[in-house]
């Protein structure tokens, strides 16, 4: 499909609304997509450090306290 000018691609026959309506839909689940799970992976990634650390505390505080008695 052919244009005359800019406008009447933007104007997309009669259809703008529906056309760039879609296309914004179809972006945003993309960028969704790819945001979603990159933000999963570092919350997960901060967790599981949290996680580590706290067991590294408790267990040299379980080996200072055996070394004492």
């Amino acid at each position: 499909m052919s244009f005359e000018s800019f406008a009447d691609f933007l104007h997309m026959g009669g259809h703008a609304l529906y056309v760039w309506v879609s296309y914004g839909l179809g972006l945003a689940v993309i960028l969704a997509n790819v945001v979603v799970p990159v933000r999963a992976r570092r919350r997960f990634f901060a967790v599981e450090a949290e996680r580590v650390l706290r067991t590294i505390r408790h267990d040299s505080e379980e080996s200072d306290a055996s070394g004492q008695t």
